[in-house]
């Protein structure tokens, strides 16, 4: 097959290829099964048979494979725990024979057309990239073959086939369902609300200093600060590089490949109502990934020099970076469960800030949101509880606070037993919350598939208004539902029937939607018990 790629090089796509294998939740699959027998240890088992050495080898390159051609990076170097990594490759290797198993396969025509997409995916200025020099760069440096590559694609191509026939049942969706998920979804309903809110309070609190000493000593356990560790980095963001990438497709015949492009998902492409639309999205696409191809070579050009010094220090980074007239910056120390403060998506930065050690102090290029880094430790911290001096008016702020919460929630369920028992006597929920000194404010109409209600500033969480909505019974009260705020009492109004006209023009691009995600929801619950039941991992 490696040798008719070239032929289908008309098929070529200019887009990023996302791989099939994407990061499947664990379900925990059994490991009770796994003999130990005779010969060494053992790989666990699939589907009742013992796992060979060589299928375990092969469905590990075929995740490495997979991952590479998602991000550009291999998982050891992804912040990825062996533990993740394993599941990985367990659940790749349970796809594919389980595909196997079903009889799906792939023509020779299939896996060349598919192998071109990647390579060309690869390219820039309209060129794809040659076998030859991925092997040469990229996958025989890391030990993978030609034929590695051709097994990672035919079996790719095999799961994705599994995945449309295990998701097949999510997509039976009638138009009648399909309508009434739309309405449940969009009916709007029309609402009045009491909020009882601790700033209204605050000035009931009484602050001494005995008291606030004491609030300190019961909760003295809350103050602990965990491990910390405090990073030095620098970043590459991918908007320096998008006006370069701008420039470098100008030369090519962008719009021809985004117009051929089109042609193959659609017009509706992720939403698109327009052709041109979608020509606009699948353009800003391609100049983000070539604008993210840019940076991270940058990343990865910094890393290759900073890794390359002898003795490995986390000052190599200072080093290196002074050398190319680099900015280096420092986070203030963080949590692992909060991330650093001054980098608004860190996800990927914090997990790989914890992983590095005195012995291993540098990590990188690490791709969060739309900037890359290369990182090294400046500092670790162990977990304290900040003495009482310290901290002393943030202890006094947070019992503040505490009380002014709870004398809103007296307040609240106070309000309840007399708004019950008024609107029982005829009273309108406007009328009674007057007459108790509180305001009755109408909420702009909203419905299940709202997704913010600025209004609600910091009162209650939209989730929370939701659910005291859809639960309650027109023209009766909700019942006090407290919060971190304080607490709300809700009245449904009137549900808002939804527009015949609106309906007509979303249900078709709805309709997509709900069955894409049942087909998900669908795979992924098979998944789950085909996992549980035949999936065994090494103990």
């Amino acid at each position: 097959m490696i040798g008719t790629i070239r032929k289908h090089s008309g098929w070529l796509w200019l887009v990023i290829i996302s791989a099939t294998i994407v990061s499947f939740v664990f379900w925990g699959a059994s490991s009770a099964r796994v003999g130990t027998g005779g010969g060494g240890p053992s790989l666990g088992s699939v589907y009742g048979k013992k796992v060979t050495p060589d299928q375990y080898l092969s469905a590990k390159k075929d995740f490495y494979l997979s991952y590479w051609f998602s991000s550009g990076r291999w998982p050891d170097d992804a912040a990825m725990s062996p533990t993740e990594i394993e599941q990985q490759i367990y659940l790749s290797l349970m796809l594919t024979q389980k595909a196997q198993l079903m009889g799906i396969h792939v023509s020779d025509d299939a896996a060349a057309t598919s192998a071109s997409q990647r390579l060309a995916a690869l390219g820039r200025n309209g060129q794809s990239v040659p076998l030859d020099a991925l092997m040469e760069q990229v996958l025989t440096p890391k030990g993978f073959t030609a034929a590695d590559f051709e097994n990672y694609v035919r079996h790719d191509l095999m799961i994705h086939e599994l995945v449309q026939a295990m998701g097949l049942a999510g997509e039976l969706i009638t138009p009648q369902e399909a309508s009434a998920a739309y309405q449940r979804e969009n009916e709007e309903l029309s609402c009045q609300a009491v909020f009882f809110s601790a700033s209204n309070y605050i000035a009931s609190v009484k602050v001494t200093p005995a008291v606030v000493g004491q609030f300190y000593t019961n909760y003295q356990a809350q103050y602990r600060l965990p491990d910390r560790v405090q990073i030095n980095y620098v970043s590459y963001p991918v908007s320096n590089y998008l006006a370069q990438s701008r420039a470098e497709w100008a030369k090519t015949n962008l719009n021809d490949n985004v117009t051929a492009y089109l042609q193959k998902v659609g017009e509706n492409y992720k939403g698109s109502k327009t052709a041109d639309e979608a020509k606009a999205k699948i353009k800003e696409e391609l100049i983000t990934a070539r604008a993210q191809a840019d940076a991270r070579k940058a990343a990865n050009d910094l890393a290759t020099e900073v890794f390359a010094l002898d003795p490995v220090s986390p000052a190599n980074l200072a080093t290196v970076a002074n050398q190319k007239g680099l900015i280096l910056h420092q986070t203030a120390p963080f949590a692992k469960n909060t991330g650093p403060e001054d980098i608004a998506s860190a996800v990927n930065f914090t997990k790989a800030a914890f992983q590095l050690t005195a012995d291993s102090p540098l990590a990188g290029p690490i791709t969060d949101g739309d900037i890359i880094y290369v990182i090294a430790l400046a500092k670790t911290l162990p977990s304290e509880i900040p003495p009482y001096q310290q901290i002393q008016f943030q202890v006094a702020m947070d019992y503040e606070r505490r009380e002014s919460v709870l004398l809103a929630q007296r307040d609240g369920l106070a309000f309840y037993q007399s708004l019950t028992n008024q609107m029982a006597a005829g009273h309108s929920f406007a009328a009674v919350a007057v007459g108790a000194g509180h305001a009755a404010e109408v909420l702009p109409p909203f419905s299940i598939s709202t997704q913010e209600l600025p209004e609600l500033g910091d009162r209650a969480s939209l989730g929370q208004i939701k659910q005291a909505a859809f639960t309650a019974a027109p023209g009766k009260p909700s019942a006090f539902v407290p919060t971190m705020d304080g607490g709300f009492i809700l009245l449904v109004q009137s549900r808002l029937p939804v527009d015949p006209s609106t309906l007509a023009a979303n249900l078709p691009q709805f309709t997509q939607n709900l069955r894409r995600s049942r087909q998900g929801e669908a795979f992924n619950q098979w998944l789950q018990g085909e996992a549980a039941a035949n999936l065994a991992l090494p103990k």
